[in-house]
Parts: structure tokens; C-alpha cells; sequence
């Protein structure tokens, strides 16, 4: 049985029927807004899984970021990069392009163990695409940009599920130098809102 390729129109469509609500909300960069968005209501769902993946991957392809690994601060890059990943697994193994090792940045160091601020199959040396759910501010995909760099790894960009289109992609390109990719947008998602 062959399954129809993932479809970013599908991606905004669930986005918007899953995870966007209108009302008055605090989001977590602190901004007021009447627009919330959980992507982790799509992220975290078999099908929206199935989508992320492909289509991350098809992104990042398509932006020439040979990559090694993909990852970003927890909680909401972690469902986005295992999916990447795994798609990426899926993709090497039907023959094409190469497996890309996902790992997830605290928000800070352990104070056991190891005490590290990068988990997974991270290496110094890697050359990372840092993922995010929704940018705002892009606060938290620089978080994880400062730490991958301090961890000895290259950042090639930064790739975001939903940009807000609030100024977050601009100071990303601006404070850490490196191009950012969104699968979709806000205004595509509220244009699809009932």
C-alpha cells in the first residue's frame, strides 16, 4: 500500500483544526496575544508526526543544510526533531540522503551525572539545524543555538514548524547569524480558523 506524500496544505489545515484557538493568552516569550498556538497538540499526534518529519526533512534539503543532527530546546523542538530523524532513517533506508541523529537542549544544565545541557547522540564537530515548534521572539531557538556552539557544534539554521511573524525570525538571522526556515506561518493558519 503506498501512502500519498505529505502535504504542507494537510500540515496547516491540522495546525489550525488542532492547535490554534483565538481568546486572550500570555505566550511564553510574555507578549500578549489573541492568537495561541500548541503545536504540541499536532507534534505529539501520530498523524502530525507522520507529516513533521517528511516535510522538516524535505526543508531542510531543500535549504542545503547538509546536517548531522537536528535538535532544540525542550519541551517543544523534541517531537519535531525525533520526527525529522525518523523520517530521516525512513529516507536512508528507501535509498536516498543520510540519517540525521536528533538531541534535545535542556533549559539548563543537569546538577547530577553528567551535568549536561545537550542530551541524545550530539558530538562536538556536528553540524546541527536547531528546531522549534512556533517562534515568537525566537528566544528559545537562540538558547539553543548559544548552546550547541558552546557544545563545539556548527549551527547551519534554524528550522520552525510556525513562524508567528513577530520579529522572531528577524532577531534569530540577526543576533546568531544564520537563516531560519518555517514550514508555515501564522496568517496560513488563521486564515484556515472557523
Amino acid at each position: 500500500m503506498t501512502h500519498p506524500p505529505p502535504s504542507l496544505d494537510t500540515l496547516v489545515a491540522l495546525l489550525a483544526a488542532r492547535s490554534a484557538r483565538r481568546g486572550r493568552f500570555t505566550l511564553a516569550s510574555g507578549r500578549e496575544s489573541d492568537l495561541y498556538i500548541d503545536a504540541r497538540l499536532t507534534t505529539m499526534s501520530p498523524d502530525g508526526l507522520a507529516l513533521i518529519g517528511p516535510l522538516g526533512l524535505a526543508a531542510i534539503h531543500d535549504a542545503g543544510w547538509n546536517a548531522d543532527a537536528v535538535g532544540g530546546l525542550t519541551l517543544g523542538a523534541d517531537p519535531v526533531s525525533y520526527a525529522v530523524s525518523y523520517a530521516s532513517a525512513l529516507s536512508l533506508a528507501a535509498g536516498g540522503g543520510k540519517s540525521l541523529r536528533a538531541f534535545t537542549v535542556r533549559k539548563e544544565a543537569k546538577t547530577h551525572g553528567t551535568g549536561q545541557l545537550i542530551e541524545g547522540p550530539f558530538r562536538s564537530g556536528d553540524r546541527v539545524v536547531v528546531v522549534e515548534d512556533v517562534i515568537t521572539t525566537g528566544g528559545s531557538a537562540l538558547k539553543a543555538v548559544q548552546a550547541v556552539r558552546a557544545a563545539g557544534g556548527e549551527v547551519l539554521g534554524v528550522l520552525a514548524l510556525v513562524d508567528r511573524e513577530e520579529g522572531g525570525r528577524e532577531r534569530i538571522e540577526q543576533d546568531a547569524s544564520v537563516p531560519v526556515s518555517a514550514l508555515t506561518r501564522a496568517r496560513e493558519i488563521v486564515a484556515r480558523l472557523q
